[in-house]
């Protein structure tokens, strides 16, 4: 009987779960600079005052009495400096006008995108001023246009007709396109990058 019990006891320690510990969870990071309390690890700092004027090294603690008798924050501007710079500001103002820059940047680029047409060595008059006008359409909106040239069957024999096809693009779009990389036979095509003027 004592056998019995012993080899229930183990079945019941081999069935129980283990507790794992607790982790806590990650401290979030807060993006943008440090403010405030969240500065740490400082003793002095280069101190810019609420007017721009440079108030030189003080201690960090001197410079967060200053920035809350002002009522505003001591905001760290160049964390990598030894000592670092600090400025007394409108920590809240301060994140509205940079993210007011940030959208500005963002309104201003443009991603320059490459389309690409496609010829055949053999092509006709109609077709060829089709592929031009939306060649040009391309070049008017900034965008680079790659020129594809396919060769198909026996038409690799006479790789001049597209070589002279590819000239003749060259020089269509000689006023509103340069051409970035010449063209280059890849496998069984002609392939060519025009970019606006």
């Amino acid at each position: 009987m004592c056998l019995q019990q012993r080899r229930g006891e183990r079945q019941v320690q081999e069935n129980t779960p283990i507790r794992r510990p607790y982790r806590a969870a990650p401290t979030p990071t807060k993006e943008g600079p440090r403010s405030n309390r969240d500065i740490r690890g400082v003793r002095e700092v280069q101190l810019i005052d609420d007017t721009g004027a440079n108030r030189g090294v003080v201690s960090f603690f001197d410079a967060l009495k200053l920035a809350e008798d002002a009522g505003l924050d001591l905001v760290e501007i160049a964390p990598n400096s030894v000592p670092p710079v600090c400025k007394i500001l409108d920590y809240g103002r301060f994140r509205f006008l940079e993210q007011k820059k940030a959208s500005e940047a963002r309104k201003k680029q443009r991603t320059i995108e490459i389309k690409e047409i496609k010829l055949r060595p053999g092509i006709d008059k109609h077709d060829y001023d089709v592929k031009m006008k939306a060649m040009h359409g391309f070049f008017e909106e900034g965008d680079k246009v790659k020129v594809t040239l396919r060769f198909r069957g026996r038409e690799m024999a006479h790789q001049d007709l597209g070589v002279k096809v590819l000239e003749r693009v060259k020089v269509d779009t000689a006023e509103i396109a340069k051409v970035e990389s010449d063209w280059q036979l890849e496998g069984r095509q002609m392939v060519m990058v025009l970019a606006p003027r």
